[in-house]
């Protein structure tokens, strides 16, 4: 994708990966907007970063998804990129998680991490083809590869996200579109609540490899261990899950 000159739409663009994000981006030459549901969140970011423009929507109310392409479309026709990066992270354990009187708390993690990106990806493909120049870049994760058992639903949505890029990209390949997946490693935001991965890349230094790998026209790109996790074999893939439930199992 061009690196400078779009309009660029990021969603939960307020803290953590969208507003690093967002920050690279206008400081190589591009307008961004940001969306996201908590309007104190994106006033602040707007307060610390120059030029950050941002707009509130629920992504997990479908009817906010279409109000927010109507708003796109009227008044910001230019955009050219997307960025589905929105995305929440609830760790449990089956035999506690109590879903007969809980499935709202739980289905909130498929309609953010799942449901929304799918759905803009649709409202925006046909919007985006008709572009000289654009791109769809769908965040999505290295636990889409080696699931992180005590965040199974999250894993699967991004496993779900992830299979739907690689249809999208196919689907979009004689347009002007460029379909990009970025797939994280732990990072250390407040994803899943503060404190959770202090243990994760450091933000800045995360951004940057997947700035790098922009810059090099790459449609995958990891960063650490989820740049390896992309090809790892279905052994390996294995092992490193049961390691991984095997070192956090009692954190549930």
């Amino acid at each position: 994708m061009n690196m400078s000159g779009n309009t660029i739409l990021i969603t939960g663009g307020a803290t953590g990966i969208g507003l690093a994000f967002a920050e690279r981006f206008i400081e190589a030459g591009n307008r961004v907007i940001v969306c996201g549901r908590r309007e104190a969140a994106l006033q602040e970011a707007q307060s610390k970063l120059d030029g950050l423009e941002i707009r509130v929507c629920d992504l997990s109310v479908a009817s906010e998804r279409v109000a927010l392409f109507d708003w796109v479309k009227e008044h910001c026709p230019e955009v050219n990129v997307l960025v589905n990066n929105a995305g929440i992270q609830q760790r449990f354990h089956m035999l506690k998680a109590d879903a007969s009187r809980n499935w709202e708390y739980f289905s909130k993690e498929i309609e953010t991490n799942l449901d929304a990106p799918l759905h803009l990806c649709m409202l925006f493909a046909p919007f985006l083809a008709q572009k000289e120049a654009a791109a769809i870049m769908n965040v999505t994760s290295g636990l889409a590869f080696t699931p992180f058992a005590i965040a199974p639903i999250y894993s699967a949505t991004k496993a779900a996200l992830h299979s739907f890029t690689m249809s999208l990209r196919h689907q979009l390949s004689e347009t002007s579109v460029e379909v990009i997946e970025v797939a994280p490693p732990a990072v250390n935001t407040d994803l899943g609540g503060a404190d959770l991965h202090t243990h994760g890349e450091p933000l800045a230094e995360f951004a940057d490899g997947i700035f790098e790998g922009l810059k090099q026209g790459k449609l995958e790109i990891g960063y650490g261990s989820s740049a390896d996790r992309l090809r790892m074999s279905r052994d390996d893939i294995d092992k490193y899950t049961e390691q991984m439930y095997a070192s956090t199992k009692n954190m549930v």
